[in-house]
């Protein structure tokens, strides 16, 4: 029962706490490409398309306690991890780089940064990505109360 209460706690606020992951996300990237002048590849346009919108979807649906648009900002959120999964990969294992090479721009397995050995640009996304997936998912309306809608 601990993990319902942290649900509960949690579910009032969900839609905005996934708004806020979404706005660092962002802000993040316009960062890293208009101040450091990390040009991004084409992987990252990729995942940058499918974060963008949940800044605009999330904070309209926050503000009107909207939760009625969860399922829709998951998808692109899941889309948006697969990418960034493939593209941290594409990262750690050169052979994958070879695959399904980026014809435009930098290499999509070039490393701005690299902090560890293991966190990089593609991994702080697909780490927004979750979150917001993992936020969306408890703020998501009760079985009980879904049914009697």
């Amino acid at each position: 029962m601990e993990g319902n209460r942290f649900l509960a706690s949690i579910r009032p606020y969900a839609l905005y706490m996934a708004w806020i992951v979404s706005i660092v996300a962002v802000g993040g990237s316009l960062y890293l490409s208009e101040v450091m002048r990390y040009e991004p590849c084409k992987l990252c346009w990729f995942q940058r398309i499918f974060m963008y919108p949940e800044v605009i979807l999330l904070g309209i649906a926050s503000y009107k306690n909207d939760r009625k648009i969860i399922p829709y900002a998951m998808t692109l959120s899941v889309i948006g991890g697969c990418i960034s999964i493939y593209h941290y990969l594409e990262q750690k294992i050169p052979a994958l780089a070879k695959a399904l090479p980026c014809t435009v721009g930098i290499p999509c397995n070039f490393d701005y940064l690299n902090w560890f050995g293991f966190i990089t640009i593609p991994l702080l996304a697909l780490i927004a990505f979750i979150l917001i997936v993992l936020l969306l998912w408890a703020g998501r309306e009760p079985k009980d109360n879904a049914q009697e809608a």
